[in-house]
């Protein structure tokens, strides 16, 4: 009987070691450049090139995230003109706009999450393509399509920012399913996040 718990407690301790490194593999993504010039993306270390590490994933999403929402750093200058662009383009609020990419990247424009999302607004690389995107870590590209497919959002929601908000996040067929912001944590964090982000953008460039 010891015996058999000891080997239990051994595979059961073995495979939580292997979810641990798992887990923490996913959340590495390491970008390199072949010789033929091509751009690598991988969540494996690369063994024979010069590579720079991009951990990352969605910066409002954690739900158990140590940032202080209400004042930690905003970056009303960065990236102003794109926006203003698809702000103009779209009929878009700037300041929503700055909150998304805020929330999404924290303003850099090589991020790259876990399940493959790119750029400043996080796009997935098949709503990328159906906008017309290029490369997703283009600044402008990137804002222009975030910024559609946002716009976008509002429209489904009649204008409802916090559902929209929550369908940028869990997928507007969720944010359907459930009549509202969906159960998730996640997403229920996200979309309180982004709208304390809104309101100090808009205060932020109201200052100014």
């Amino acid at each position: 009987m010891l015996r058999y718990v000891r080997v239990k407690l051994f595979f059961a301790t073995l495979i939580s070691v292997l979810t641990i490194n798992i887990e923490a593999k996913e959340q590495r993504v390491y970008q390199y450049t072949k010789a033929d010039g091509s751009v690598v993306f991988t969540d494996t270390k690369p063994a024979h090139h010069r590579f720079k590490l991009l951990k990352y994933d969605c910066y409002a999403c954690q739900v158990n995230s140590s940032v202080n929402w209400h004042n930690t750093p905003l970056f009303p200058d960065k990236f102003k003109q794109h926006i203003q662009q698809a702000s103009a383009k779209n009929k878009l609020d700037i300041a929503l706009i700055q909150a998304v990419v805020h929330a999404e990247s924290a303003f850099k424009p090589q991020a790259v999450s876990r399940v493959g999302a790119q750029g400043l607004m996080q796009l997935m690389p098949e709503t990328a393509k159906e906008l017309g995107v290029t490369n997703a870590f283009e600044i402008s590209q990137n804002i222009t399509a975030g910024t559609q497919y946002l716009a976008s959002l509002l429209i489904q929601f009649n204008g409802d920012i916090s559902l929209a908000i929550a369908a940028y996040n869990a997928g507007a067929s969720n944010v359907r399913k459930y009549h509202g912001i969906p159960p998730f944590k996640e997403t229920q964090h996200y979309v309180k996040r982004v709208n304390i982000l809104y309101q100090r953008y808009a205060l932020a460039n109201n200052s100014q």
